[in-house]
């Protein structure tokens, strides 16, 4: 994003990446889901089998995508890839998504985790601490907290991305140095049960859902997608990755690798401690804190809380820091607004664009509505990364001249089996929740005329 030379203008290595990666996934999802997802599949081993899954798919994914990323690498990652492999309306539309849904949701919705969770230590930020009330809208403290959270990293983002990354490091080094603290506590102290397992593959789903048990496992494998959704985001700053296509490619496999075996040792430990159909019972789904309170008493509830509130914080800088980067690219080919091609002249960051999306998704998290907005958002997200991903096969044929550096382990099957689940969960998700991935499907297509209107200009 700079002139001078490349170690400057691609500050971030294999660790910076990595860390990207790893931080932008691993937000509040471990920590609730697995409660979440017990009320639906009531067997360990399918427990368990989900997180692997979705690490798997994940990963599949990853791979797909590090080749596109090294053979491209471009600022906004599957803006490029979706405009150059069909259309730039189709690309227009993710980018579009991304600001309205997938990116700001998540920054608003994971803002509103870590407030909640600060306020286990403050009990004054809650839900019923009203600051501000009209007709028209309220403010919570637990709001007015969120909101300070997003503009103080949006601030330090601006900075410098060489500040953000230092930021993401040392918060994705304490979060994953916690989750690994947990578990091995689990193990050596926890004193829990083996036959928690036991029966590892019985089907029993929850009985008073009236769901099918495969309708079952897609409800609760969503949310387990959900906690590894944002893994691709780190291709929006490919061009600021030292040596992109030996180092995206590998930073993607690591990072969904990491996140993959922290996920399913983390399931593990607390079904290690909290049996399946007692799991279902946690309130508020706060498996974590159950078991950390289980095995440590009141320092683990501490614990935990601290723990939440560094992955969380971590989770939102990542997605500030990578989403920008793709308005940015957008605004450069005119298809957005104009002032988010902007770069700020002393730190050589997309300044207007951080500026742009800190006061969107304030305005989410004032709206209270970003809970849907999830569901709007993973039936979104799957929808563009199964197209991303199919764009392999499509440019491969367009540009086959064109350098691979980075193969992919079992080409084509890898992308083949990412995109055809993808599609098992788009048509899944879409039957079985009609209205939110029906909103989510308008909500994509209300860009039509905005594309139509940034081309004419």
């Amino acid at each position: 994003m700079s002139n001078g030379n490349t170690h400057h203008r691609n500050p971030l290595g294999v660790f910076d990446a990595t860390t990207l990666i790893v931080g932008s996934m691993i937000g509040s999802g471990i920590f609730i889901a697995p409660a979440i997802m017990s009320t639906y599949i009531q067997t360990p081993g399918l427990l368990i089998l989900m997180w692997l899954l979705g690490g798997l798919f994940t990963i599949c994914g990853a791979l797909s995508l590090g080749s596109l990323a090294a053979a491209i690498p471009k600022m906004g990652g599957p803006y490029v890839f979706l405009r150059m492999a069909y259309s730039p309306i189709v690309g227009f539309l993710y980018g579009w998504t991304a600001f309205l849904v997938i990116q700001s949701g998540v920054i608003a919705a994971v803002s509103i985790a870590f407030a909640k969770y600060l306020g286990a230590i403050f009990p004054i930020i809650a839900e019923s601490q009203i600051l501000y009330a009209n007709s028209l809208f309220s403010i919570s403290s637990v709001q007015l907290i969120a909101i300070c959270a997003i503009i103080i990293l949006s601030i330090l983002n601006i900075q410098g991305i060489k500040l953000g990354a230092l930021v993401q490091n040392i918060f994705t080094v304490s979060k994953v140095a916690a989750l690994l603290f947990l578990i091995a506590i689990v193990f050596i102290f926890g004193g829990g049960s083996v036959h928690n397992f036991t029966p590892v593959f019985t089907p029993k789903i929850n009985e008073t859902l009236n769901l099918s048990f495969f309708a079952a496992f897609a409800v609760a494998m969503s949310k387990a997608l959900f906690a590894y959704d944002a893994w691709n985001s780190v291709s929006f700053v490919a061009e600021e990755i030292r040596n992109p296509r030996k180092n995206l490619p590998l930073a993607l496999l690591i990072g969904t690798s990491l996140t993959t075996i922290l996920y399913t040792l983390s399931t593990v430990a607390y079904l290690y401690i909290v049996p399946i159909d007692q799991m279902a019972q946690v309130p508020e789904g706060r498996i974590a804190a159950t078991v950390a309170e289980l095995v440590l008493g009141n320092f683990g509830k501490v614990f935990i809380v601290i723990a939440i509130l560094i992955s969380t914080f971590g989770c939102i800088n990542g997605i500030i820091l990578l989403s920008a980067r793709l308005y940015y690219s957008m605004a450069k080919d005119r298809l957005f607004f104009e002032g988010m091609g902007k770069i700020h002249p002393k730190y050589e960051t997309p300044s207007t664009a951080l500026v742009y999306q800190c006061i969107f998704a304030s305005l989410l998290t004032l709206s209270g509505t970003y809970s849907d907005l999830l569901t709007y958002a993973i039936f979104g997200s799957l929808l563009f990364n199964a197209l991303t991903i199919f764009s392999l096969f499509i440019l491969r044929k367009k540009m086959a001249v064109a350098d691979r550096p980075a193969k992919i382990w079992g080409y084509p099957f890898t992308p083949l089996l990412y995109v055809l689940i993808a599609i098992l969960f788009i048509v899944y998700i879409f039957i079985g929740d009609l209205r939110n991935s029906g909103m989510g499907l308008l909500l994509i297509l209300s860009g039509i005329p905005f594309y139509f209107f940034w081309k004419k200009k």
